[in-house]
Order: C-alpha cells, then structure tokens, then sequence
C-alpha cells in the first residue's frame, strides 16, 4: 500500500506565491496584462517542484510548464498541486492549444489548491467545476494569502473585470456551472422590468439605452441573455436579476420577509427584479425597526447606518450564493426583537465549509459568478468574497456580538444580533440557567469577540487565571464554546 503523503498546505500555498513573483510577462502588442502564476507539485514521493509563467517559453502558463514541459514523462498520478490562479478551462484557449484544467485531469493529479478565481469571462470559475466533475478534490488558499494575490495582480484583475464588464469574450461552452445559465421556456425580453435594467444601466455606467440592440447585446454577452429560437431571450439568471415577476418562472427565486412580535408576525414578500431587492427590504426594516440597536441621542443615528449594512450585505450574500438548484426554499428574512436572521437555502459552495464561514475565515469563492458580477457592476457586493470579514469587522466597531452562522437544513442561517444582551438571550433556557452572573457577563464579552484564550479572557474579566479557564471549560460543556489547540496555542471560539 502506497504510504499517504504528509504535507503542510500552508507552508505549500506561500512558496506558489513566492514562485509567482518570479513570472515573466509575455511579449504582447495589444496590452493585455500578463497574470503572475505560480504553482507546486507535490509529489507521492514527497518531493517538489515548481513553475511560474514563462519560466521556459514566453507566454507558457505555469502549470504547462510543470506538467507538459518540466515532467512529461513523468508518472504524476496521486501527486498535489498548488496554482495560484485557477487553472484555465477547456475551450477557453484557442485550438490545438487545451486548458490547463484539461492537463491536470490527464495527469491524473489527485488534488488541487487553487488560489483565486479568475475572473476572465473565458474562465470564472470552470476550471474549478472541471476539476472537481473529474473527481479531482479541490481546495482553496487561505483567505489572507487570496488578498497576497489579487493585490500583485491587480492590472491583470482589472481588465479581466473590465473584458467581463464590456462582453468581449464568452465563457467555456461545454461546462454549466447551473441551469439558470439556459433559458427559460415561455419567457421572453419583455418579461424584464425596464425600471430594474435602467437600475443596472446607470449603476454599471453603461451609456446605450436600455431597449438599444447594442445593450441586449451586451446583456447576452454577459450571459443574461441568449440566442433562442432566433431570439434573444433571458437566461435564468437575467430573469431573476431583472424579471417584472420572477417567480411566474423560478418559484424559487426573491425574499420572504417576515416580522415577529409577541403574539403574531408580519409577512412581506419581495418577490420582484432581484437587483432591486435588498434597497427594498431595506427600506421595510428602516420602516419596522428605526432604531435597531439600543443606543441613545446622536449615537444611536451614528450606529445605524453600519447596521444596515451588515443587513444589506446579508441579503446580498444570500441571493448570490444560495443553490437555485434547491426549487422548493427561498432566502428568509427574520425580524424578531433580538435579532436579525437571513436564511439562505444550499450549504457552501465547495470547497468553503461551514466553519470556515463561522470563525469568518473562508477563502472566497463565488457560487453564482454571473449574479456576483451583476451586484458588483451596481456596486452592491465586492468584486468577489462572501464579505465575512467586513461583518465580523462592523459588528466589533459596533460593540455587538459576532454574528453567528448555522445550518438549519435546508438553510445557511446567518444572526445578526440587534444589541449586546441579544447574545444571552440567544441561548437556550438550560443554558442560561446554568451560567452564574459572572459567566453571563464574560460570555456577553466572547460573543463580541469570537475567538479567546484564557490569558486574554482572565484579563478582560479581571479575574484569577484559574477562575478564567473554569468559565471557559463551562462555556465548553455547554456547547457554547468550542477549544482548539493545546498548550499554550489553546483558543475557544464561540460554537
């Protein structure tokens, strides 16, 4: 039996980077930036080796380089490769040249750790859903390392963005990352709202007219429309971004909202354009809740606003990344007088796990890059990321306990939590019952922070050091924390 190799994927992800500070750009008259890529083999030998762009021939790809030119005739079955970008798919290179994608399945590469997601309409995500078809086990770089690389590669990202934007290049034909890139039977272009694509056309600073051939040609070019019995017609995802009534075609599609007081509730449907949706809902909440977090006079007017959005970000997050796949579940939104619950049906998009999206570290990694790039485009959602970091940020300059993830089948339900005491009101009364009022305290404490040791909570509580661990051990046969580590690197992260 082949003995299973050990390696550290941290210590693996920085050498790529390194190695694709090394790229060369290639020699090209038409001014399209050259990305940097690096990548590492790790062999089942246990050996390595690396490549970055044009390190043998100008304009090669780096994992060409590794695969084709370094180890042709190499057997590299069961080996783990590292590549900084995603590796190209297939079709999105001109013929007899094949995507790198096609290469490491034929060298029947095991595992690959990709860093970012390239944007290029030729790409965006296929190369990954390539792979992964080909049961090849993808994984993605550590967040703070994803910043490393989008940030060397920012002229490369940058057109790559504008080429998406202006529809230059289509994507891979033969990969479908979901149905909604199809069209749709008995919709046509006047089922769009002219009021959501105007939305789209001044946020995006697109100059043609919304009705103008030149601007449905765009749409198209950006996979919201397609050629259909010799007419241009939506796809899925623009008949949910801008369809008059979406749901008359994808009952999955929009945002139940729903208050709950002591005795009854209050059911809002917000069942238009998607793109108009989280202003929508917005506004019902400002309407509902005007002073969401206890505060007083000027500063509760000051905390507000970055409430809000957390809110929008929240809604925005659920409607891009949910599986539309799951027909019978739509996005959620839960008032209720602690808190604030967005539900969003279908787990993570793999690779990203659950508690990745709970200790906030999740690399990013877009399900549905043709919504993402909408939002985007109106300046709604960053160019790429699920924003864990900014709501895990805003929470803490707030002073409001970290908002909490879960999965409540079929949903990811994100809290957010309207004030301090929320976090002691959240928990269950057998719980609550058993904390003394010193540990109701240091709790309130950690649901702001998110993540401990027992130095920095003995500190904060101005406690014994021994009287700090016996809380966080309770915490921990509570459920309520979870510890990692041991030693002097144990933590406890709110669970």
């Amino acid at each position: 039996m082949r003995k299973k190799t050990s390696f550290d994927p941290r210590a693996l992800m920085e050498q790529a980077i390194n190695v694709m500070r090394e790229s060369v750009d290639e020699r090209r008259g038409d001014g399209k930036a050259c990305p940097k890529v690096g990548a590492v083999l790790l062999k089942p030998d246990g050996s390595v080796e690396t490549a970055h762009r044009g390190e043998l021939r100008d304009g090669d790809h780096a994992e060409y380089t590794l695969l084709e030119r370094k180890n042709r005739d190499a057997n590299l079955a069961g080996s783990i490769l590292f590549a900084t970008l995603e590796p190209c798919a297939p079709d999105s290179r001109r013929p007899p040249k094949i995507g790198c994608a096609e290469r490491i399945v034929q060298a029947r590469i095991k595992e690959v750790w990709v860093g970012i997601e390239d944007p290029d309409p030729t790409v965006d995500r296929k190369g990954i859903k390539f792979l992964q078809d080909a049961g090849i086990s993808v994984q993605m770089f550590d967040a703070d390392l994803q910043d490393i690389i989008r940030e060397e590669n920012k002229g490369f990202l940058d057109q790559a963005f504008a080429r998406a934007a202006a529809g230059q290049e289509t994507g891979p034909r033969e990969i479908t990352l979901t149905s909604l890139e199809c069209t749709l039977d008995h919709v046509n272009i006047g089922d769009l709202s002219p009021e959501a694509l105007e939305s789209y056309r001044a946020s995006a600073g697109i100059n043609e007219a919304v009705d103008s051939p030149t601007f449905q040609n765009l749409l198209a070019r950006q996979g919201l429309l397609k050629l259909g019995d010799g007419d241009l017609r939506p796809t899925g995802f623009g008949m949910l971004l801008f369809g008059k009534q979406p749901r008359t075609a994808l009952p999955q599609s929009g945002l139940l909202g729903t208050t709950k007081y002591p005795d009854s509730e209050e059911i809002r449907n917000f069942d238009g354009p998607q793109v108009l949706v989280p202003e929508q809902a917005l506004q019902w909440l400002r309407d509902k809740i005007p002073n969401p977090i206890d505060r007083s006079g000027a500063r509760r007017r000051e905390t507000n606003e970055p409430f809000f959005e957390m809110v929008r970000e929240g809604i925005i997050n659920a409607l891009v990344h949910r599986d539309y796949d799951i027909t019978g579940a739509k996005c959620q939104l839960i008032v209720t007088a602690d808190r604030i619950v967005v539900m969003s049906p279908g787990r993570p998009v793999s690779p990203i796990t659950l508690e990745q999206m709970k200790s906030f570290t999740a690399p990013m990694l877009s399900r549905n890059p043709v919504l993402h790039f909408v939002f985007a485009r109106m300046e709604m959602a960053e160019e790429r990321g699920l924003g864990l970091r900014s709501l895990q940020k805003r929470a803490r300059d707030l002073g409001l306990p970290l908002p909490q993830y879960r999965w409540n089948d079929p949903y990811i339900e994100l809290s957010l939590f309207r004030n301090l005491k929320s976090a002691t009101n959240a928990l269950s009364d057998r719980a609550l019952a058993r904390l003394s009022k010193a540990e109701r305290k240091g709790w309130l404490w950690i649901a702001r922070q998110g993540v401990t040791t027992s130095r920095e909570y003995a500190e904060a509580m101005g406690i014994p050091d021994r009287t700090a661990l016996n809380h966080l051990r309770h915490f921990a046969e509570l459920d309520l924390l979870r510890r990692t580590g041991s030693g002097r690197n144990t933590r406890y992260q709110v669970a």
